[in-house]
């Protein structure tokens, strides 16, 4: 399965094009010491060192084919659910 298959099969809500989703995330004290370290250390901020982070996780998963054949077989068994509820 590519990359572009997965991408073309999950469709993803979008809060609004313009406008970023605000989100609570709870750190263990010590993970969000080293992670405004990390911030400080790179001139940026905590905001952009998480969104960076799940970017790069995002696309490492992305590329995982195991993965990838995992969220097919989910959405797939998904789909299966929603079609018989229509009926």
């Amino acid at each position: 399965m590519t990359n572009e298959t997965f991408a073309d099969d999950v469709v993803m809500s979008r809060y609004h094009d313009c406008m970023a989703k605000q989100t609570t995330v709870r750190l263990p004290d010590e993970l969000a010491d080293r992670a405004e370290a990390v911030a400080r250390v790179r001139g940026a901020s905590l905001n952009q060192l998480i969104i960076d982070s799940l970017e790069a996780e995002i696309e490492r998963v992305r590329r995982d084919d195991d993965f990838t054949a995992r969220a097919k077989r989910l959405l797939e068994r998904d789909r299966e659910i929603l079609d018989r509820l229509a009926e």
